[in-house]
This record gives C-alpha cells, sequence and structure tokens, in this order.
C-alpha cells in the first residue's frame, strides 16, 4: 500500500487545526408564518363566512391561499338587514364566535375581516357602501381587524369567480415532485355563472385580441390577464323554472 506524500499530510494537518480554531454558530431557519384572513360573502339570498390561510410563500409574487373552512349564516343573512338590522347582526354572531375557535387565539388581531356584496345589495348604498348599525356593531365587536364593506361591480364579481375556478384547476400553478411551484403549463377554463335572472360568460381574452372595455386586466402569478364577461339576460334560474313549470302545464 502507498502511503500519502508528505505535503498532503501537512495541508491536512493544517485545514484542520484551522476549521477547529473558527468559531461557528447554527443559522437559525425562520419558520413559515401562518396569516389568515375572513370573508363574509354577501348575496342576494344568503351569507356564508369563509376562512382563509396562506404563508410567506409566493409564487411569482402572488400569494398561495387555501380556504379552511366556512360557516353559512342562518337565515336570509346580510340581505335581510332592512327588515330587522338587529335581527341580521344576532344571525352573525354563531359563525363568528365559530371563527374565534377555529384561529388562534393570538391571531386573532391580525386577522382582517372583510364584507363583499354584490350589487343587487340594495341595502347598502352602491357610492358609498354603508352598514346598519346592528350589522356593524357585531362586526367591530368581534376580536378580528374588521376593514369595512365592499361592493362589487358585476365585471369584477365574474373576474374572482374566473380566478377562483382556474386557481381550484391548478391553472396558474402546480406543485412538482419537490413540492415546489412551478407554472402548470394550462390553458385558462371559462366560467359560467347562472344567477337568478341572468346569466354570465367570463374567459380571458387571448393575446393579440382587442380587450373590451368592459373587460377587467389581472396580474397573478407572473403573468398578466384580461377577462372579459359576456352578460346573457333573462337566462336565469328564474326563467328556467317558468319555462319548466309552463311546459308541464302544457
Amino acid at each position: 500500500r502507498e502511503l500519502l506524500p508528505p505535503w498532503l499530510v501537512i495541508v491536512a494537518g493544517l485545514t484542520g487545526i484551522v476549521l477547529l480554531c473558527v468559531s461557528t454558530k447554527d443559522v437559525p431557519i425562520t419558520p413559515l408564518r401562518t396569516k389568515y384572513g375572513i370573508v363574509l360573502d354577501a348575496g342576494p339570498s344568503r351569507t356564508i363566512l369563509f376562512i382563509y390561510q396562506w404563508t410567506t410563500t409566493k409564487a411569482n409574487q402572488t400569494g398561495v391561499i387555501r380556504e379552511c373552512s366556512s360557516c353559512p349564516v342562518q337565515g336570509l343573512g346580510v340581505s335581510s338587514s332592512s327588515d330587522s338590522s338587529q335581527k341580521v347582526g344576532k344571525s352573525l354572531e354563531p359563525c363568528l364566535n365559530w371563527a374565534q375557535k377555529e384561529i388562534p387565539a393570538e391571531k386573532h388581531s391580525q386577522t382582517t375581516l372583510y364584507l363583499g356584496a354584490s350589487p343587487s345589495m340594495r341595502q347598502l348604498n352602491f357610492t358609498h357602501p354603508t352598514l346598519p348599525d346592528g350589522l356593524l356593531a357585531a362586526l367591530k365587536s368581534s376580536p378580528f381587524d374588521f376593514h369595512g364593506a365592499q361592493i362589487l361591480s358585476s365585471p369584477e364579481k365574474e373576474a374572482f369567480h374566473w380566478v377562483a375556478v382556474n386557481y381550484v384547476l391548478e391553472n396558474f400553478f402546480k406543485y412538482d415532485w419537490r413540492g415546489q411551484l412551478v407554472p402548470s403549463g394550462k390553458g385558462m377554463a371559462g366560467v359560467l355563472s347562472v344567477g337568478g335572472t341572468s346569466a354570465q360568460l367570463t374567459s380571458k381574452v387571448e393575446e393579440g385580441n382587442q380587450a373590451p372595455k368592459e373587460g377587467v386586466r389581472l396580474q397573478l402569478y407572473g403573468q398578466t390577464h384580461n377577462v372579459y364577461t359576456h352578460h346573457c339576460p333573462c337566462h336565469g334560474v328564474d326563467q328556467l323554472r317558468s319555462r319548466l313549470l309552463s311546459m308541464l302545464i302544457q
């Protein structure tokens, strides 16, 4: 067996001595901060409280969230506020109390609380959204950080539907075998939303085509999307039900 050269043994020894003399310290790994958000979705017929959760992880400067759970408000929810302001405030309390149990107590003051309503909510002023006293008292008395109410225009509302559907379908991004976020490479799906009196078809305007003026421009996950909604009046659930009853009667 051949012996190692003397110079190599000397270099290795000196390297070992230097490494032993150099002071070292552990570099702490900062844990991911978990944040929560609450959205009260106030529609014309019912109100649902949603809890969302996310961390500091982002995909191309856009947050990655997930829906934790939801709580349907009993009765007509916010839409009945014109009849009894105190009653609708009381109807929210069970869901707000439930949310306090779902979210850690130390996160309550940092959890934002929003109320979003569609334009059909005539109880809220469209230009300057205001809440009835009973509803406002219920939201402000909660330990969460209430950020006010917002009435969504029809293009914004349908654009949010489009984002939600394509987000769930992982059309914006996906997780690879290492658990890292990568572009999905899939196309975007269109969304057909059927309401009571009309239907809306929302889709992305492809590059090169002129975007309609009524469209919404979105910057998500490093890409720009021009989303347009085509309204189909008189094609809602109420009209379909009337046609069905007419056919049955005939």
